[in-house]
Parts: structure tokens; sequence; C-alpha cells
């Protein structure tokens, strides 16, 4: 069965590797530190958009069905083998 992966990123993380990387430019750009923060999280933002990505949100909502679904799948699965083992007998 085919499974493609599923990759999760925090809107923080965004925030986080912004701010990293605009605290480590040279003095001379730190003066446009606020500037350059807001520019890198967007560029960052749009290359990731085009991953294959999901919120933290989305993910445990679409984890949650996946559970029930498999518990439904379960109580159908024995409910056919009791049955199976009534009609054969």
């Amino acid at each position: 069965m085919y499974q493609e992966a599923t990759r999760v990123l925090d809107p923080k993380v965004f925030d986080d590797l912004s701010r990293r990387m605009a605290e480590n430019l040279p003095r001379g750009f730190q003066t446009l530190q606020d500037d350059l923060q807001r520019n890198i999280r967007s560029a960052l933002e749009a290359a990731l958009g085009h991953l294959n990505l999901v919120t933290r949100e989305e993910f445990e909502i679409q984890q949650a069905v996946l559970q029930r679904t498999r518990e439904k799948l379960h109580g159908l699965e024995q409910r056919v083998a009791e049955l199976e083992k009534t009609h054969s007998a």
C-alpha cells in the first residue's frame, strides 16, 4: 500500500528561523533586521508553500479521523467474522 509522507511545520518555525538568520547577518545589515526578518519569513513561506505540507492542526484532525476509521474497521471485521461463523454453522 502506498503511503505519502506527511510533513508538518509549526508556523513558529518560520519566525524562529527568520529571526536567527537576521540575527546572524553582519552588523551593517542588523539595522535592517526587522525588515530583513519579515522578508526572510515571507521567502521561507513562499518556498515551503510549494511543498506538500500541512499544519499541525490539520495533521492532528486527520490523525483522529484515521483512528476512528481504524476502530470502525476493526468492529466491522469482527462482525463479519461472527456472521461468517454463524452462517457456516
